[in-house]
């Protein structure tokens, strides 16, 4: 079966609950080897980035739960 962007978004979620954070780099790389590239893109800042979809879903997920931390690039349970 396909993963989907809400597939991304629930393994995010979960990981963040478990562990109180998760960082970029961490779940791009976990992103793309377990749901495929199609999930991350270079921005033009050439920072890779989360596909539109997923942050989306992520976002509707977590209800205002996690905030990202600019200065840390990660994401933590608030």
């Amino acid at each position: 079966m396909d993963n989907t962007a809400q597939d991304v978004a629930e393994w995010m979620v979960a990981e963040i609950r478990h562990r109180g954070m998760l960082k970029q780099e961490e779940a791009v790389a976990y992103i793309r080897e377990h749901f495929g590239d199609r999930f991350v893109f270079v921005n033009e800042r050439g920072h890779t980035s989360l596909d539109k979809q997923v942050v989306k879903a992520f976002r509707k997920l977590h209800g205002g739960r996690v905030a990202w931390d600019r200065d840390g690039f990660f994401w933590g349970w608030t």
